[in-house]
């Protein structure tokens, strides 16, 4: 998987497994915009929408391409990924959680199996771990995934918006009931139950390709599984493409629409360099002179994680850094350029202080001076030079 990781893979004879294991299905931007149907310069328009305008699925009837298995985590090709590894890890799972109040919330939480039918959750004290301190205790897990379920699961959205709808806006996604509780069309579907008991999670790989620490989490007992006739396990690389595309894609559209009301956004990057989860790029059309400034402090709003925002004019390409050092080298100055600041950071960074998750954030601006002639901060062109093919001469 890690060697040629970028490209889908499909592993056929799997040790151990009657199961084929699908791998780096969304490890590229192209190949999440070949699954949803999109451009991939789309995606954050497109992604927008859909958060803003968000469609309630179908909900139709458990069909017959689906039987129940022994309830045996066992007979499931769940991956040990490296060799520090706190055990087998489920890391693809996706939780459907329903609450009557608030509706369907659906997320990633990595499952380490502790038994046959026992596995101890990572759980963020987010909208899911909301949702079981509102007593949702039973729940669904699901496994392989279609990618509109992947990427709006990934998605950090208001409490009591539905992800599941969000997964329906960009490309059309059935419910089914299964045993009264709803889920997305998946690989694998099991029925699932917190029990309030707590176990050690971890060491697990994480975006940042270090190991997270090892803490208590939530113990969930596995109830049923139940799969497709013939289903494809999807392992998800930790620290791999598919897992950074997936997590920081979905902050893009988040990030423009927070810089969209403060400033002309023209892009928003989570960059693969800042572990596609601490580094953001947000390219503007600046009109005022703290144009630049109010985009870096929307920036952290619209991605509360990030740790390091780059701002930088519409003449500079978001996805090449050696444009972007070159905005910092000729249009910056840190007296009077950055915004920096103590604020509660991630969890995935280890050089914060992992007990409060503080870190320091800093913000760069690095569009041209307000006060400056323009023209003195462009790159230009030698005359004709667009009409040359050397070529014709070499």
């Amino acid at each position: 998987m890690k060697r040629l990781d970028g490209h889908a893979i499909l592993f056929n004879n799997v040790k151990d497994s009657t199961y084929p294991v699908v791998a780096n299905i969304c490890s590229t931007r192209d190949l999440l915009a070949s699954g949803l149907g999109i451009k991939k310069e789309d995606f954050i328009k497109k992604i927008a929408h859909a958060i803003d305008k968000p469609i309630e699925p179908n909900i139709v009837e458990l069909d017959n391409d689906y039987e129940e298995l022994e309830t045996d985590l066992s007979k499931l090709p769940i991956l040990v990924h490296y060799k520090e590894d706190g055990g087998q890890y489920i890391s693809s799972a996706i939780i459907v959680a329903n609450d009557q109040e608030l509706g369907l919330n659906s997320s990633f939480h990595r499952m380490m199996v502790i038994g046959r039918d026992r596995v101890v959750a990572r759980v963020l004290p987010r909208h899911f771990d909301e949702y079981l301190k509102r007593g949702n205790k039973e729940f669904v897990i699901c496994i392989g995934n279609s990618p509109q379920v992947l990427l709006a699961s990934a998605i950090s959205c208001e409490l009591g918006k539905s992800e599941l709808s969000i997964a329906n806006a960009l490309k059309k996604t059935e419910l089914m009931r299964v045993d009264g509780f709803l889920a997305p069309k998946a690989e694998f579907i099991m029925l699932a139950e917190a029990n309030g008991e707590q176990h050690e999670e971890g060491p697990f790989m994480d975006l940042t390709e270090t190991f997270d620490i090892v803490r208590k989490q939530p113990v969930i007992k596995i109830k049923k599984i139940y799969t497709r006739k013939t289903p494809l396990y999807h392992a998800l690389l930790p620290g791999g493409l598919e897992h950074k595309i997936l997590m920081g894609l979905p902050r893009e559209p988040t990030i423009f629409r927070e810089v969209s009301k403060v400033c002309e956004c023209k892009n928003a990057l989570i960059t693969p360099g800042g572990c596609s989860w601490l580094h953001a790029v947000v390219q503007i059309k600046k009109k005022h002179a703290d144009d630049g400034k109010k985009a870096i402090e929307a920036a952290f709003k619209g991605h509360k994680s990030a740790k390091h925002v780059f701002v930088v004019d519409d003449d500079i390409n978001p996805y090449d850094w050696n444009e972007i050092e070159w905005a910092m080298a000729t249009r910056f100055q840190g007296n009077k350029d950055i915004i920096m600041k103590k604020e509660t950071g991630s969890s995935l960074d280890p050089s914060s202080n992992l007990d409060t998750r503080e870190t320091t954030k800093i913000g760069f601006d690095l569009t041209i001076p307000w006060d400056k002639n323009k023209e003195d901060f462009k790159k230009h062109k030698i005359p004709h030079e667009d009409e040359i093919d050397p070529k014709d001469f070499v």
